[in-house]
């Protein structure tokens, strides 16, 4: 079956690269991209006509929340009560449960999935917080989690999060990780057999890889045998590493080395390898304020960033730099790690808070941000059919209306899209050549009950913080109100 999109302005591909038509065609042919330029003049079994608007290859995010919103609640806590939002010791050892039921974790997956294909996303790679899990992923939840990315049409990097420990905040206050080794031996034997299933499932657009979680939170047996399970199935491994202080100084403590040594010792620095945000290189403020070679270490190894700049930015964060790091040839790649799953608001983000680390205007124009988000995530996963409007390659598509008033005038398309834009403005996507986000809905996702019961839920996540707190907070302690609650009707009257 061959279909046709027609737009204004059409991101292709030529030479290497990213090159914008305007007033052109796309033709697909089941999966496959078979033409792209400015008329198409064979026969097709479908067209569609997109008007004023921006196509681009399907956005890929390698850090996507599967989850409900926590940030919300924990990006503007102060030290003190932040410590309330991570585990207590006592609620690690005594009383730690699963907030949610196996069904309400589905509908949460259900939402969540829901959102990334309503903000253009096409493919993507899981992360979700296990805050309100009883320790990390089972097995169970993401065989759920492959059936309704198949349902609604997505491309999926899947595999159960796992983990040998958790951050907890100790009696007299302090940071540490509270094991259970016995639980992440358990969670990487549930990732083989995840590996297992989807090699078995035969899915094209699932794809098994390795998840465990922070860094700090795996012991030196477990990262060796991730490394070791990666190496011998060729599968990729997302690692959430080099984030903050906290993580650095854990590990010192505990291993003698800093994170980068620790994954260089057991063999993990390769081009399997994807690390969600790494800020903490010797070139950062707080740690050395210089280049002393990790960045080059980085590139040699061939490892793939997920820059996540809004996330980043939320938790006052930023890479030193996006420049930096791209001229030494780290492939740079996106992920949005938190609500909202905007890739386009966390490009533009991006671009200026490259402006502010490296103090020139031009340090990361919008070109580069979108082409981590398409090539980049490409090259991290091996996929050169991925990322790219061009014969051959997939016919993972993503198109974003440009005919509000409210988006402003145009200049370059891309640029104007991206500082004026949200990925709200996605009104069609399609995935291997099958409509995913059609008139900017999914079909046969009742939109209006996820939302209904995802607040819900919200709830229920909420007040549960209450009782992993040290201090036994409730959530009018935890959360205060920006403003107080008003209090009745004011009287009198103005003169």
């Amino acid at each position: 079956m061959r279909t046709r999109w027609r737009a204004r302005h059409i991101l292709a591909h030529q030479d290497g690269g990213h090159a914008l038509l305007r007033d052109g065609e796309v033709v697909w042919e089941d999966d496959t991209v078979v033409y792209v330029g400015p008329r198409y003049d064979g026969e097709v079994d479908e067209e569609r006509d997109l008007g004023e608007s921006l196509v681009l290859p399907g956005l890929i995010d390698l850090d996507a929340l599967t989850d409900i919103d926590h940030l919300v609640l924990d990006s503007w806590a102060g030290p003190e009560r932040g410590k309330g939002l991570q585990w207590s010791l006592d609620y690690f050892t005594h009383r730690r449960r699963d907030v949610f039921t196996p069904e309400e974790r589905a509908t949460v997956r259900a939402y969540a999935l829901a959102q990334l294909a309503l903000h253009g996303i096409t493919t993507f790679m899981p992360i979700a917080s296990e805050v309100h899990s009883s320790w990390a992923e089972p097995y169970d939840e993401l065989v759920d989690t492959a059936r309704t990315a198949r349902r609604i049409g997505l491309r999926g990097y899947l595999g159960p999060a796992y983990r040998s420990g958790v951050n907890v905040v100790l009696p007299d206050g302090t940071r540490d990780v509270a094991l259970d080794e016995a639980a992440g031996r358990a969670g990487l034997r549930d990732a083989v057999r995840f590996l297992d299933h989807l090699d078995a499932l035969g899915d094209p657009l699932l794809t098994g890889v390795l998840l465990p979680c922070r860094i700090e939170t795996l012991t030196e047996e477990l990262l060796a045998e991730t490394g070791r399970i990666g190496r011998e199935r060729d599968v990729l491994i997302r690692l959430h590493a080099l984030q903050g202080l906290a993580e650095r100084d854990i590990i010192r403590r505990r291993h003698g080395l800093t994170p980068l040594q620790l994954l260089d010792k057991h063999g993990l620095l390769s081009p399997r390898l994807l690390i969600p945000h790494t800020v903490l290189l010797d070139r950062h403020p707080s740690v050395h304020g210089e280049d002393r070679g990790d960045l080059a270490l980085l590139a040699r190894s061939g490892i793939s960033v997920i820059h996540c700049p809004q996330t980043s930015l939320r938790y006052g964060e930023m890479l030193h730099s996006f420049r930096a790091y791209r001229e030494a040839g780290v492939n740079l790649c996106l992920g949005t790690d938190s609500f909202p799953p905007d890739l386009v608001r966390g490009m533009d983000v991006g671009v200026h808070l490259a402006k502010i680390a490296d103090g020139r205007s031009d340090a990361a124009p919008a070109e580069h941000y979108l082409e981590a988000a398409t090539l980049g995530g490409a090259r991290a996963l091996g996929r050169d059919d991925l990322g790219r409007i061009a014969p051959g390659a997939q016919a993972d598509l993503v198109a974003f209306s440009l005919d509000d008033v409210r988006d402003g005038v145009m200049d370059d398309p891309v640029r104007t899209f991206l500082l004026n834009g949200t990925a709200r403005q996605a009104t069609d996507s399609v995935v291997a050549g099958r409509p995913v986000l059609v008139d900017h809905g999914l079909p046969g996702i009742d939109l209006d009950a996820l939302r209904r019961d995802a607040q819900h839920l919200f709830e229920r996540m909420r007040a549960a913080y209450s009782e992993r707190d040290t201090e036994r907070r409730d959530t009018a302690a935890l959360f205060p109100p920006t403003f107080p609650a008003f209090r009745g009707a004011a009287t009198g009257a103005r003169r």
